[in-house]
């Protein structure tokens, strides 16, 4: 079997370069909490500190993450300058207008994700180091502009009124953006520690499709315009628990796509051995390990948002658990990976029938955020299309 600890990433950045990052964020959240201490609550304080600690544990190492936390920062501070208290100016000033404003900076993220899809198809069948490198920049440039509309977003919901005023990750519009941000940066993260950018173009096609999908529902539905929050979730909970459960959504999806890859290269290898699919994705077991990586952290994700969910409708409804559909759903998505880890580390599952296994929980997992709301009625209805 390959040496799988052979085609990681494992250098790491100078210790200098690792304590300048961690004062920088740590002077920032002080900064932060310095300025809003006496709006913030005590989750939101605990937010903040968690948040910190999180970008310093994930950027010391990780050089393009740190570039991507300081251009988000840079760019969404000079936007929320740019419109000081005037919402309007948005439609006048040049820089808001066609680049910096929340809906100009996601169709920026839209058509980067798309760019960089075909390139790294591209990259892919040319077998083009330099081609699939490119991909990768306007990848991080694509998450980099959709963290930036989101981080924008919010401030322009407040320039609304500090009653409407929310963090954007309450409707399917604003959820989608984040999930394409976040599998974005789940994908650059193992793309950087594997060392091989040949998945990309399956694993950046389901971010392509979110895309296509949050499109549609901007121009169908005009679901861009910002929209009071509803009663249900006007609640600190939804700051964690929706984020939490996108990091498990980002990285079942990535699992699904890596086993589409791992189908199609075993398939081919008893065809034609020389062919694209067969020699340039990576090996099966390589493959086969970066699938059970991301579906074990999708898991532990994806558990967590399923406590803190059951704790907000403690809150929200008086109980944890109703067995509404939204949350019948959440426990078989949790149950069906529960079983795919089961069978991987105590049977030694591996292989085809595990890449499948995988393919099909990214359908039911897309049932349970999207077809619950488009079929089924319950107290999760806020949600419907």
């Amino acid at each position: 079997m390959t040496n799988l600890a052979g085609t990681m990433r494992t250098d790491n950045s100078s210790p200098l370069v690792q304590w300048v990052w961690r004062i920088v964020i740590a002077l920032s959240g002080v900064a932060l909490l310095a300025m809003y201490f006496n709006v913030f609550d005590g989750y939101e304080i605990t937010i903040v500190i968690l948040s910190a600690i999180t970008l310093i544990f994930l950027g010391q190492n990780w050089p393009q993450f740190r570039a991507h936390i300081v251009s988000v920062s840079l760019l969404s501070w000079f936007a929320v300058a740019r419109y000081g208290t005037d919402l309007d100016l948005g439609e006048r000033d040049f820089f808001l207008n066609y680049i910096l404003s929340s809906q100009s900076a996601f169709m920026w993220m839209s058509a980067l994700f798309v760019l960089a899809t075909l390139t790294y198809f591209g990259g892919l069948l040319l077998r083009s180091e330099f081609t699939e490198k490119v991909a990768t920049a306007l990848t991080w440039s694509a998450a980099t502009m959709g963290m930036v509309g989101l981080m924008v977003r919010w401030r322009e919901s407040y320039l609304i009124s500090h009653d409407v005023g929310h963090i954007p990750v309450s409707n399917l519009y604003e959820v989608f953006i984040l999930f394409a941000v976040i599998t974005a940066l789940l994908y650059l993260f193992y793309e950087r520690r594997y060392q091989t950018r040949s998945l990309g173009s399956f694993v950046l096609f389901v971010i392509s499709a979110a895309v296509a999908f949050q499109l549609w529902y901007t121009f169908e539905r005009h679901a861009h315009e910002i929209q009071p929050l509803v009663p249900a979730l006007q609640s600190y909970w939804m700051k964690i628990h929706v984020p939490t459960n996108f990091v498990g959504y980002g990285a079942f999806s990535m699992a699904a796509m890596i086993g589409v890859a791992y189908l199609l290269k075993s398939w081919r290898q008893t065809r034609n051995p020389n062919g694209v699919m067969a020699s340039a994705l990576p090996d099966l077991a390589v493959m086969d390990d970066l699938m059970y990586k991301a579906i074990a952290l999708g898991f532990a994700f994806f558990t967590v948002a399923t406590i803190l969910g059951a704790l907000w409708a403690a809150e929200a409804w008086g109980g944890y658990w109703s067995w509404d559909p939204k949350e019948t759903w959440a426990l078989i998505v949790w149950l069906n990976y529960a079983a795919w880890l089961h069978m991987r580390m105590t049977k030694g599952w591996n292989g085809r029938p595990m890449a499948w296994w995988a393919i099909i929980g990214l359908f039911v997992t897309i049932f349970a955020f999207l077809g619950v709301n488009m079929f089924l009625s319950g107290l999760h209805s806020y949600g419907t299309l």
